[in-house]
């Protein structure tokens, strides 16, 4: 491999940015392409194959200008004279094909050119999150001038021999994100993307079908995939530090630039440690080393070294993540094998998750020289634009790892987890899409999310639990959490019509769950699995489903059913129908009249979790707050003051303390917020960088769950108090619950601009709050226990 290649990788990554194009003409989206999916050989390709296409290109002239549509199945890499200039394409359905729009006119030259483009298909073992039909590539030239590009027979193609699937060997666990890669680089063609190779013996490129937007019908195998245009950015690409090499014999860190000499006939391990967890594309360049083995592996976290070392797969304790020693590395591993030569170069297909990095290598009769080890960040292109200051360091590190957790958690689509499972959850999913616009203010990836559970929903009527999937996963009660996450677009967002056009799916979400409503409203058997937490197994909780009595039924169901009726009825009477809303008006009172005759138990003053009254949750009573099911302010503090101080109750996970703490707030006892903060606290305290799947840290299987990242949206909406009034967030509602603290600022974005508060307290307790809304909005700022006006676009200053 050419030097060269190491340096155009990196042009590209500093160019992404600025080649995604936005044009696109109305032929693309309403008439069949021109261009055809192509592959390689008559084989249908479904299996594992790592493919190369490559088109030589003469122009007179260097372009102004030239825009193409590209995409692929799995997954391509567009290279144009040897940079890489676009990816994707966006994870998606067969219904809703992504395609890129690029203007890969800065990479075109006057003369001869190459556009080339890695394909790739993990085949049985591709990540749970690809759906796909075939191996396939397809560009398409939005204009005539461009379509010279088109992928048709004058396209080549070579299928890459060097590569194979290395699946993990990891702690038992569900694991679903795909395999790493084993490389030979005696096998590789080389630099196959420049304009000096011969691709002389590769083959013609088969023909396929044509592109099909979606919408339009054609009698080709191309129908089988519906061409829609990407509705998100492309993927952010950042080169981050050097990661820290840990020296095994004095346990201590040495940073800086990683360069090492490995003699011939050696083995030698490096561990390295990033800091923090990233999402991103290690980049490893080598020379020499004839036939020498290359190791690297991605870990989260060290694991705890148990006595019964035989049976290391069973021992998931984690301990403190910043403590190395005794502990031991198991991780998803990327192999390769040196061709000899100077300059390799090693990048995966795919990016990693890792904090700790673990590279191994054994040489054969040559020395082998590391030259450089770094790593490319990639993520959605969140821009954080929420500012909160508390002089309270504590509070800062939460908003940092919180942030971190949820920005790893965002790519193509929202995902539960980046390293093991990288699927979008509807239940995991609602908090991330509030985080991120409360956070940013940038929608797409929310609407996008709520698009494509919509289009998850089976002709029974829920949505999936995860989407997209390869393999159908039913969660009922997540169904029900999207009509909440659309209930939150519109209170935050403004655009009604993209709401009412949900109306429909969330029509047959209620109208699924009323199959199995009893005439008391209540839901008896339901099937599938209906997950609320990952709660007490020891207390009744099977699996994260909350326990059901001997009659069917469960309170924690039926709270949550008649929280989506209540927010569907909000939904229909403002943009649907009206009669409708007032069936589900009626839906929400039978509920809530049996809900308490079957479930409230009078000397405990509290909800059962069954018709027996025998066990007792946080979650339970946490939705019967929510759903208000109790007749006064003073019954609801009592309430919630129970639902914090009883021990006696199956307690809430770090995920659903998100439900918690909005259900202590609704009761009035907002200012308690920042002292329920334990798991949190606990994770920073163990070194976690990001928050981990469950409040026992120690055993959790992700370190990265974006379910954990309420804070980031309860510091603004609880503790400054900044909230919606309205739809659209027209309106705008400022309760600050500072607790402790006696200074606090924060500003966060909104539809028509910012929101600012600041309340400070001087040396005699005198306290001072300063507020401004945007212009064209209106509001109320509840403090001291009075109400005041706000004017959209005024800065105004309050005493007291």
């Amino acid at each position: 491999m050419k030097k060269i290649r190491f340096v155009f990788i990196l042009l590209g990554l500093v160019c992404f940015r600025q080649v995604f194009a936005q044009h696109i003409s109305p032929h693309i989206l309403d008439k069949p392409w021109k261009a055809t999916w192509i592959s390689q050989g008559a084989q249908p390709n479904r299996g594992y194959g790592v493919y190369h296409f490559r088109k030589t290109l003469a122009l007179t002239e260097k372009p102004a200008s030239f825009t193409v549509h590209v995409s692929a199945d799995n997954r391509y890499k567009l290279f144009v004279n040897g940079q890489w200039v676009s990816h994707g394409p966006a994870r998606s359905d067969l219904y809703h094909w992504n395609f890129d729009t690029v203007d890969i006119a800065p990479f075109l030259l006057a003369g001869t050119n190459v556009l080339a483009a890695t394909v790739w298909n993990f085949g049985e073992q591709r990540p749970e999150y690809q759906i796909s039909h075939r191996t396939a590539f397809i560009l398409q030239g939005d204009t005539e001038k461009e379509q010279t590009a088109d992928t048709d027979k004058s396209w080549k193609v070579l299928k890459d021999e060097s590569y194979q699937p290395l699946p993990p060997d990891l702690i038992y666990t569900y694991y679903a994100a795909g395999p790493g890669e084993k490389i030979d680089l005696n096998k590789s063609p080389g630099n196959w993307q420049s304009a000096g190779y011969s691709d002389a013996a590769w083959e013609p490129a088969v023909t396929l079908g044509n592109g099909v937007p979606k919408g339009v019908f054609e009698w080709s195998e191309g129908y089988y995939w519906m061409l829609v245009p990407r509705s998100i950015p492309q993927m952010e690409l950042k080169v981050e530090k050097a990661a820290f090499l840990i020296d095994k014999a004095a346990k201590t860190a040495i940073s800086g630039n990683f360069k090492k000499n490995i003699p011939p006939n050696t083995t030698t391990t490096f561990l390295l440690d990033h800091g923090q967890l990233t999402n991103a594309y290690p980049v490893l360049k080598f020379g020499q080393g004839r036939n020498a083995k290359i190791s690297m592996g991605y870990a989260e976290a060290l694991y705890l070294r148990e006595a019964d070392e035989k049976n290391w797969k069973a021992h998931s304790q984690k301990g403190n993540r910043n403590h190395i020693p005794g502990k031991r590395f198991v991780g998803v591993t990327d192999e390769m094998t040196s061709n000899g030569s100077e300059n390799q170069l090693f990048t995966p297909l795919m990016f990693r998750t890792y904090r700790y990095l673990q590279l191994t290598v054994e040489t054969k009769g040559e020395p082998l020289v590391i030259e450089d080890l770094h790593s490319v960040f990639t993520g959605y292109p969140f821009e954080r634009k929420a500012k909160f200051d508390a002089k309270n360091a504590e509070l800062d590190k939460m908003l940092e790892v919180g942030w971190r957790t949820a920005r790893l958690c965002a790519y193509e689509t929202y995902v539960d987890c980046p390293y093991y499972e990288q699927l979008q959850y509807g239940g995991d999913t609602r908090i991330q899409a509030l985080v991120s616009m409360f956070t940013t203010g940038d929608d797409r990836l929310v609407r996008q999310a709520i698009n494509q559970l919509d289009n998850s929903r089976i002709a029974e009527g829920i949505t999936l639990s995860r989407f997209p999937t390869a393999s159908a996963q039913q969660i009922p009660t997540f169904s029900l959490l999207w009509i909440g996450m659309v209930h939150d677009f519109w209170r935050y967002s403004d655009d009604p019509a993209f709401v009412q056009g949900k109306l429909p799916g969330i029509r047959q979400v209620l109208g699924w769950f009323q199959k199995f409503q009893q005439d008391d409203a209540t839901l008896k058997n339901v099937p599938y699995w209906n997950f609320t937490d990952w709660a007490d197994y020891g207390k009744g909780w099977d699996r994260g489903v909350a326990p059901v009595g001997s009659d069917g039924r469960s309170s924690t169901l039926d709270l949550q059913l008649l929280w989506a009726y209540q927010l569907a009825a909000e939904l229909e009477n403002a943009l649907g129908s009206k009669e409708n809303a007032r069936s589900h008006e009626a839906q929400t009172q039978t509920l809530k009249n049996y809900i308490r005759k079957l479930y409230w138990e009078p000397s405990r003053q509290l909800f059962a979790e069954t018709s027996e009254k025998t066990t007792f949750s946080q979650h339970a009573n946490t939705l019967a707050l929510l759903t208000g099911m109790l007749a006064n302010d003073d019954t609801e503090r009592l309430l919630a003051d129970k639902i914090l101080t009883d021990t006696t109750l199956v307690q809430a996970t770090i995920y659903f303390k998100y439900y918690v703490h909005q259900a202590v707030a609704k009761a009035g006892l907002g200012e308690r917020y920042l002292d329920l903060l334990a798991d949190w606290r606990s994770q920073l305290a163990n070194g976690l960088t990001t928050w981990a799947e469950i409040s026992d840290f120690n055993r959790s299987r992700s370190d990265c769950h974006a379910w954990g990242s309420s804070p980031n949206i309860e510091f603004f909406r609880i503790v400054l108090g900044i909230d919606s009034e309205s739809p659209g967030f027209q309106k705008i509602r400022i309760a600050p619950h500072l607790g402790k603290l006696k200074n606090v600022s924060g500003t966060m974005p909104h539809p028509k601009g910012e929101i600012s508060v600041s309340i400070q307290t001087d040396r005699k307790g005198r306290q001072t709050a300063e507020i401004l809304i945007p212009q064209g909005t209106s509001g109320h700022f509840n403090w001291k226990g009075k109400d005041f006006e706000l004017k959209g676009g005024e800065k105004m200053r309050f005493e007291g």
